[in-house]
């Protein structure tokens, strides 16, 4: 076990968080956990519902890997029985059911991207899947489960709440989701709880559930939600305002550097381990203007997935192409072949040949893109979603400030 005391262990423990329930109960199970020398029991529940982790997921995993630091075991709970009903929280509709492959291909990916920010020795971690114990209940055990809630509790949900007043439907089996979140810490018998503040509902009926079970509550210690890059709605893949933990290390450094200043002390505080008077520092312009800070902040966050030395190409690279009179480009630019199929007189639709350089998925996200002047073709803008294009070998297809493709038509 660690030799800091248990107020260098609580303040380590709460830094960043938003609420901890309760804070004098986690003191007491962390002296308890010091005299008898038993590690605390310490459950992250995630549901496999898509297959990368982002910079947000890893701020309760940050605050898993304190946990560990301090010589508690961390039980990862992979969602496969939850995740096939899906997460209602924040949902303005049902969440679409995953097949079992969906499942199990994403549990994977989380594993392996999860192992970057924290220590999967045996003696720290354990991961247990939900459909150990939730495939296993018959009926009756069902029933007695949903005994144990009112509609009148799950109601006061602000997620079921909002649909309510809005006339959106609300199905049977959204209803027992947090239930069923709340069995999984009656099973592994949590000490601790993490989650995110869209998870302090479900988090809370663990307590519940396990006083029903005879069984101490767990304490829940909940993260705030990080900020997305465009500085104000939450880090999201289907907003496309992330930074995902598998990025090449120029990509996360441009992403990085293009948040708002105003969201850097967020940033610092959940995702690295940069001290708060250090922190203080960075973000006081009378001593540290604001790009050194944000340099500083990509630079730590890149070598936290990356290393060092490629955090430092990542910022060579990101200031040879965007430095003050720079019109360089990168040095590995792809080749995308054109075949003469796909021309007529040697023009190709502008939406065609995005999705053809994998810089757009649909004809759709292509002509969004280009409508919001996020295409160039040779440093030009591309001006109409819906027009051709004449092409030839040797251009430069970039999409907004970090990605390029070098055109190469066939005769």
């Amino acid at each position: 076990m660690t030799a800091k005391s248990i107020d260098e262990q609580i303040a380590i423990l709460t830094r960043g968080c938003e609420a901890v329930y309760a804070i004098d109960e986690l003191r007491k199970r962390l002296e308890k956990s010091a005299g008898s020398g038993k590690p605390l029991r310490v459950k992250l529940g995630m549901d496999p519902t898509a297959p990368d982790l982002t910079l947000g997921h890893t701020v309760v995993l940050r605050k898993l890997r304190d946990f560990q630091d301090l010589g508690h075991k961390a039980t990862l709970i992979i969602g496969d029985y939850t995740a096939m009903i899906g997460d209602p929280t924040g949902r303005s509709k049902t969440r679409p059911v995953l097949s079992d492959d969906q499942v199990h291909a994403n549990a994977q990916t989380y594993l392996d991207q999860a192992g970057q920010v924290i220590d999967l020795s045996p003696d720290k971690f354990e991961v247990r899947r939900n459909s150990e114990w939730l495939s296993k209940m018959n009926f009756a055990e069902v029933l007695a489960m949903a005994g144990k809630v009112t509609v009148a509790r799950m109601l006061e949900r602000d997620t079921f709440a909002k649909r309510q007043a809005e006339g959106t439907e609300i199905y049977m089996h959204e209803l027992f989701y947090p239930m069923m979140q709340a069995r999984d810490s009656v099973v592994i018998e949590s000490d601790v709880e993490l989650g995110g503040t869209d998870q302090t509902f479900n988090n809370l009926m663990g307590r519940d559930f396990q006083r029903n079970a005879g069984q101490p509550p767990q304490i829940v210690v909940i993260m705030p939600i990080l900020v997305g890059l465009d500085g104000h709605e939450k880090m999201s893949k289907s907003l496309g305002n992330y930074v995902g933990v598998s990025e090449c290390p120029t990509d996360m450094f441009g992403k990085l550097m293009s948040i708002p200043d105003e969201t850097m002390r967020n940033y610092f505080e959940l995702l690295t381990h940069v001290s708060a008077d250090r922190i203080g520092e960075l973000l006081d312009a009378a001593k540290t203007h604001p790009r050194d800070a944000k340099i500083a902040l990509a630079k730590d966050i890149v070598a936290q997935y990356h290393g060092g030395d490629p955090a430092d190409q990542a910022e060579q690279e990101f200031f040879r192409i965007h430095g003050a009179g720079k019109t360089g480009l990168p040095d590995d630019i792809q080749d995308v072949t054109l075949s003469p199929d796909m021309l007529t007189d040697g023009s190709i639709g502008a939406a065609d040949l995005l999705i053809h350089c994998s810089f757009a998925k649909s004809k759709g996200d292509a002509r969004r893109l280009i409508s919001e002047n996020g295409a160039r073709l040779d440093g030009e803008v591309l001006p109409d979603p819906h027009g051709k294009i004449a092409v030839s070998t040797g251009q430069i297809l970039q999409r907004g400030k970090r990605k390029f493709v070098r055109l190469v038509v066939e005769a």
